[in-house]
């Protein structure tokens, strides 16, 4: 990496800064990398929504099968003075299937990094259930945010967070976030979280590398986005998507590889690739029930419910904090 003429990044948002500091670092580092949360612009964010429509990708949809099939049970299990704090809330589209349950929702918090999508989808929430209080946090979720002061007390805390998202982390920096989710629930709270659980490699790989090419726009859209909020020059044709399942670490994991020789500039920084070089974008760890029970024992979580599908695909676990660690 050599240093050219460089932008003053003292203007720009803090939002902006914080990517514009992890695509340095992880450009910067052998291998190459970036974190996952940077897909999420306004057009990842939507095009991840196309992914979960996908025949291949499996996960949503299983997902979604398990929640409606026992959000009675978990509403029962949670108790109607409960508030819900969905941690990378998107779409908010799951919530809605546990809050239809509630006889009077009260209060949801949705926290996103997406701010165009976070705002969108709390309108929605709130027209849908006029009497529920919406709050929405932009946020990083990895990083300490507050809730808001005017939380009623009274209401029991459980943090949601599907989608397997939990994956994404590395079992350390995934024990870390456990910790954190622990400390937003607060001593008395809940955790209900979704996984992704170890099955066949090629349904896997399948899930993260579909025929229609729209997980392979999802990861080149990190780059584009470079271009756009950055003032990079990288070339997104000369980059290939590449995802496949490490079964030592038990992850997909998912590249971008660089096809041929090249360079590309990015804030008066020039980065250098060789032929074959990949940028590491994203992990998506699978676990066995008992795996991801014991992971978040170690945040203070005790296992309280266990819902799957019948084919043993997805797991929801519902937990309460056990200690405040």
């Amino acid at each position: 990496m050599s240093d050219k003429t460089r932008s003053d990044s003292s203007t720009i948002n803090p939002m902006t800064q914080a990517f514009l500091k992890d695509v340095l670092t992880g450009f910067s580092k052998t291998p190459k990398s970036l974190p996952p949360k940077w897909f999420y612009d306004d057009i990842g964010a939507k095009l991840f929504e196309d992914i979960c429509e996908l025949p291949e990708y499996y996960l949503t949809r299983t997902e979604r099968k398990i929640l409606e099939s026992a959000a009675a049970e978990i509403v029962a299990a949670l108790g109607e003075d409960t508030v819900l704090v969905e941690f990378g809330s998107g779409s908010m589209s799951k919530v809605r299937i546990i809050l239809d349950q509630f006889t009077t929702p009260k209060e949801f918090v949705a926290v996103d990094i997406s701010v165009e999508q976070l705002a969108e989808a709390a309108k929605e929430i709130e027209s849908a259930y006029p009497g529920l209080r919406v709050f929405s946090i932009a946020a990083d979720f990895t990083q300490p945010f507050d809730l808001p002061a005017d939380l009623d007390a009274s209401l029991r805390r459980c943090v949601f967070f599907p989608g397997s998202t939990i994956g994404n982390f590395n079992p350390q920096d995934a024990k870390a976030l456990l910790a954190h989710m622990r400390t937003a629930a607060g001593p008395k709270g809940r955790l209900l979280i979704g996984f992704d659980l170890k099955k066949d490699a090629a349904v896997l790989e399948a899930a993260y590398d579909d025929a229609a090419g729209v997980t392979a726009a999802f990861n080149k859209n990190v780059l584009a986005r470079i271009n756009r909020e950055l003032g990079g020059d990288v070339n997104l044709d000369a980059f290939e998507h590449v995802a496949f399942y490490n079964d030592a670490d038990g992850r997909i994991e998912m590249h971008l590889k660089s096809v041929g020789t090249q360079s590309c500039s990015i804030d008066g920084h020039t980065f250098h690739f060789t032929d074959g070089e990949s940028i590491h974008t994203e992990n998506s760890y699978k676990y066995a029930i008992r795996e991801f029970e014991q992971l978040a024992a170690t945040a203070g979580f005790g296992l309280a419910e266990t819902w799957t599908d019948s084919d043993g695909k997805f797991a929801l676990l519902l937990f309460d904090v056990t200690n405040t660690g």
